[in-house]
This record gives C-alpha cells, sequence and structure tokens, in this order.
C-alpha cells in the first residue's frame, strides 16, 4: 500500500512493537506528529517539558524494560536538545532510537531557519546514525535502527529525516522484526579452557560484576557462578544489582566510593574476574597499582574494551549471561573458606557508617529501602546523594538502579523516572536527586502532573553543590567557589505550583511518615529533605591514588 513517509514511520514503530515515545514537536516534524494523532491508539506519546527531559524519559523506559525506548524532536534546537541525553544513553549502552525532523532536501546546507547536522553532531555519541533524504529508503532505515540499538552492546541510534520526506508518498510493506541473537560468535573454546583452568587453580579469587552483566540480563547464571568458584563480590555503579546486596558474599561497590572491604579485597586478591565492565577511571583508580597482586580476567562483549584501560591476563568476548553459562558446565566446585573468612572480617572491620544523631542522606537512603523492601526502581541524578544511593540501597535485582554512570548527567533521574515509571506502571518509582540537580530539569515535575505519573522525587537538599564542596573542603582548602545555592527557592511551593504534592522533611522522625504518605498518594511528590551541608560520601579514594589508598572520616580524624 502507499503511504506517505510520516505514516510509514509510525508504521515502522508498530512493527517493532513501539507502545510509548517522549518527545516535543516543532516545525520540522509537524508531519509526523499529524501521524502520530491518527494512530494514539497505538502509540501513547508523552510530551516532556524539554526536548532533554523525553531523551532521559526514553533512555530511563529502555533501562527499566530491556526495550528500546523512542524519543522525537524537531530540527534546530530541539534536536540539539536530544544531545545530552543520546551521550548519556552512549555512555551506559542503553537502546535508544532518537528521531528528529530536519529542514528539506533543498534548504539542507544551507544555513536554513531552524537547521543544525544533527548527524555529524552526534556521531561521536551514536552507535549509528542517518539522515534519510529518500522515502523510498526510510522504511529499513528505521528497521536498521532498531537492530542497532539492541544488537551486541547496545546502545543509540539517531533517524534525522528530511521535511519532505515525510510528506512523500511511495510503497509500504509490513515486516516482522527478526529475533536479535546473542552474541556468541567471538567465545573461544582455548579462552573458555584458560579462564577455567585461571579459575580452578585460584586461592583468593574476586568477582567484580559491571552493567554488562544486568544489560544481558545474566543475574541467575552470574549466581550460579558465584557459588561454583566460592569468590567474594563487588560491583560497579552500573552493575547493581545483578548480583544481589543482600549476600553474605556480596562487599559493595568498588572504587573511588567503593567500600574499603571491596577496595582492600581486590588488593589481596591472586585471581580478578571482571564480568560486563570496562574498568573505569572511577573503578580502578591508578591503572599502574590496581590489582597489583593478581591475574585479571576480563569477560566483555565489545572487544574494544579488552586491553583498553587494564592489560588482562585473559578474556573471553560474547554477551555475559553465554559466557557464564559456558563457564559454569566446566569449572569446579571451589572452596576457599579462607579466603571468604578475611573478606568477612574487612566487611566486619569496615561498615559503611555515618551519623545517626541527625537527619542526613544515608538515613533518608536507608529508610527508602525499608519502606519499599527493596522492590522500588530507584533513579538518580548525580552527585553525593548518588553514591549514598549506591552505598546504602540493597539492590537484589537487575534494572532498579538507573542512574547515569560514565556521562556523570546531573538532571538526568527525574525524566528517566518518568520513563520508567511509564514502562513499569507496577513498580514503586523513587528519583533521588540533589538540590543542585533538581534545579537543572525540575520543568519534568509538570510533565509528571500533566499526565499524573506517580513519581515520587526525593530532593537530598543540602544548599550547596554537594560532592563538588567534598573536593573543595578535602582538596581545595575550603574554598567554596560558586558551589553555595543560599537562595529562598522553595521546593515544596514549586512542586505544588507545577501541580505536584510538595513535602518538606527536616526530622528523622518526619522521614518514613512522608515516604509512606507519598507512596500512598499514588500522585508526583517531591519530598523536599533538609540536611547539613557539609554531610560528605566517605570511603573514598583520593583521584590518581590506589583503590587500597581508600580513607574515611575516621582516618581523616586519625591524621588531622
Amino acid at each position: 500500500m502507499k503511504l506517505n513517509g510520516s505514516e510509514i514511520l509510525v508504521e515502522c514503530l508498530k512493527e517493532q512493537g513501539v507502545d510509548v515515545v517522549f518527545g516535543y514537536p516543532g516545525g520540522a516534524i509537524l508531519n509526523i506528529y499529524d501521524a502520530l494523532y491518527k494512530h494514539s491508539d497505538d502509540i501513547v506519546h508523552i510530551l516532556t517539558s524539554h526536548e532533554q527531559g523525553a531523551a532521559h524519559a526514553a533512555d530511563g523506559y529502555a533501562r527499566a524494560t530491556g526495550k528500546v525506548g523512542v524519543c522525537m524532536a524537531t530540527s534546530g534546537p530541539g534536536a540539539t536538545n536530544l544531545v545530552t541525553g543520546i551521550a548519556t544513553a552512549y555512555m551506559d549502552s542503553v537502546p535508544v532510537v532518537a528521531i528528529t525532523a530536519n529542514v528539506t532536501v533543498p534548504l539542507l546546507g544551507k544555513d536554513s531557519f531552524q537547521e543544525v547536522d544533527i548527524t555529524g553532531i552526534t556521531m561521536p555519541i551514536t552507535k549509528h546514525n542517518y539522515i534519510v533524504k529518500d522515502v523510498t529508503k526510510l522504511a529499513d532505515t528505521i528497521r536498521d535502527a532498531f537492530r542497532i540499538a539492541k544488537e551486541g552492546r547496545p546502545g543509540p541510534v539517531l533517524v534525522d529525516i528530511a521535511k519532505d520526506v515525510t510528506a512523500a508518498e511511495t510503497e509500504y510493506e509490513k515486516m516482522v522484526p527478526e529475533p536479535i541473537e546473542r552474541s556468541t560468535q567471538f567465545i573461544k573454546e582455548c579462552d573458555l579452557e584458560t579462564v577455567t583452568d585461571l579459575i580452578n587453580h585460584s586461592k583468593k579469587p574476586f568477582i567484580f560484576v559491571g552493567g554488562g552483566a544486568v544489560i544481558s540480563d545474566a543475574s541467575k547464571e552470574l549466581a550460579e557462578f558465584v557459588d561454583k568458584v566460592q569468590a567474594p563480590v563487588a560491583d560497579s555503579l552500573m552493575g547493581k544489582g545483578a548480583f544481589d546486596g543482600n549476600s553474605e558474599l556480596y562487599c559493595g561497590m568498588l572504587g573511588m566510593h567503593g567500600t574499603k572491604a571491596s577496595n582492600f579485597g581486590v588488593t589481596q586478591c591472586d585471581l580478578l574476574i571482571t564480568i560486563g565492565s570496562r574498568f573505569s577511571d572511577r573503578v580502578i583508580g591508578n591503572a599502574k597499582k590496581f590489582a597489583q597482586n593478581a591475574k585479571i580476567v576480563q569477560i566483555d562483549i565489545d572487544p574494544a574494551e579488552i586491553n583498553k584501560n587494564i592489560r588482562v591476563d585473559a578474556s573471553i568476548v560474547g554477551d555475559v549471561k553465554e559466557v557464564l553459562k559456558r563457564l559454569n558446565e566446566r569449572i569446579e566446585e571451589n572452596r576457599h573458606d579462607e579466603w571468604i573468612a578475611s573478606i568477612m572480617e574487612l566487611k566486619h572491620k569496615y561498615p559503611l557508617k555515618y551519623n545517626h544523631d541527625v537527619l542526613t542522606g544515608p538515613f533518608m537512603i536507608e529508610q527508602i529501602y525499608h519502606v519499599t523492601g527493596g522492590d522500588a526502581i530507584i533513579t538518580t541524578e548525580v552527585g553525593q546523594h548518588q553514591m549514598w544511593t549506591a552505598q546504602f540501597y540493597k539492590y537484589k535485582e537487575p534494572h532498579t538502579l538507573l542512574t547515569s554512570g560514565g556521562l556523570g548527567t546531573m538532571g538526568y533521574g527525574l525524566g528517566a523516572s518518568i520513563g520508567a515509571k511509564v514502562g513499569r506502571p507496577d513498580k514503586t518509582v523513587i528519583n533521588i536527586a540533589g538540590d543542585g540537580c533538581f534545579r537543572m530539569n525540575m520543568n519534568e515535575i509538570a510533565t509528571a502532573a500533566r499526565y499524573q505519573i506517580p513519581i515520587i522525587e526525593v530532593v537530598i537538599n543540602n544548599h550547596v553543590l554537594g560532592m563538588v564542596r567534598q573536593w573543595q573542603t578535602l582538596f581545595y582548602g575550603k574554598r567554596y567557589s560558586n558551589t553555595v545555592l543560599n537562595d529562598a527557592v522553595d521546593f515544596v511551593k514549586l512542586a505544588e505550583a507545577m501541580g505536584a504534592v510538595g513535602i518538606r522533611v527536616t526530622k528523622k522522625e518526619e522521614v518514613v511518615p512522608a515516604l509512606e504518605k507519598a507512596i500512598e498518594l499514588k500522585k508526583p511528590v517531591v519530598i523536599d529533605c533538609y540536611i547539613g551541608c557539609d554531610d560528605n560520601v566517605f570511603p573514598m579514594v583520593p583521584p590518581g591514588e590506589a583503590n587500597e589508598n581508600a580513607f574515611d572520616q575516621d582516618d581523616l580524624e586519625k591524621t588531622y
């Protein structure tokens, strides 16, 4: 049948099982929005307050559901406003398809009104991108975009469509998408044998889990692997939930704000088994001193990540779930009781601590965990609150912590929470923010209120840019340059003005009632929680130093 480009786009979205898109209309994309209007029974469109919010919402939807998230924007500033969200998805390997419209083909390259080269701009931050100038190529381009976003290591794909293409007509024939196979072509028998031999002969193995284990849904295989190896487990920020945070073998996060048990354990082990992690600088500290006593194994789907940041002794390239299945068939049942006992001693000796006498960020996170029973989807912004959320909430399932790890995007979490709640309406969804981050994209509270999406925004409000201030305290002689937010902005009144419910919390005893009320209301709620401006995140590895040099408040007090 003959359809115009906009109708073909919508039909292709329906082919891919898309039931919701997030976006913001404008002149160049009007034909597409007209087609969406006609298919509103099939595809729900969420109008965000800003295009960046749409990109983050598509990202949060994808992370929470495992499906491809879709966002849309018009040409020029609409398209460029998506860039931060696309880069966020790219750094964390999130499958998103961003659809933009551009000026007509005759006007391309002439500095036309609201024209930008969005494919050129996004080339470094997408798995692939396209500009469609011929309507006969549109359907196959959209299908390729979804396939590329999902296959192998996931990531964002951008499709830019000239406006006249959205109006031109051509023949359309429906196609059923082929299933995406897991990546196994690079899994070699010799690599499996080498890694199996290293594991079976190790006396002090340690397992480090990254975001690849979450993306591949390898939790079951990972749990079996941990039991067989009998090794302690640390994770990265992106790896949260791949391994049960309540397990006795779980030691906490590794790296700059990881636990001493994990940082010291990796320093002392003789074999580090790294699963789905790219060895980010925030994880490894000083690369020359990372895991110096250990042989290192790296399992990753992306060949480019092997030996990129850390030289390894053995590696297996492939989908984590498939690799673990094959390793579990080969490795022996191991016992490392003495080694495990020494790690348990580190956990006992160096627990995470905070001041229990006053209201603090860690206390707030612990109460969120208790009230939700650990069953919520937690999104975060970036900063101290993000690290406290990683430290003090116990993640027992994958896809339950959605946070910007690679790019560190302030303003990510609120949009992501909207996408997560739309994708998983059965789950309580809570975004944990700092007051600095909340200012970045707080206009998306109006989006949640417009659609009555019952997300809960918890603002850990210390009236400063907390993480930057912490660095200024520790490394810049307490010169607090432009990090104090001592104005009269009232977040409760702002929430109410945008149609949400606002609750202020200033005492410990107010926390649980506020959380219970927010969950019970089933409306968008902002909880403004006041804490002290000098609460810091510990432990901490100083920048450029080895993980074994992690220090905490007690160490500081002993030194000074």
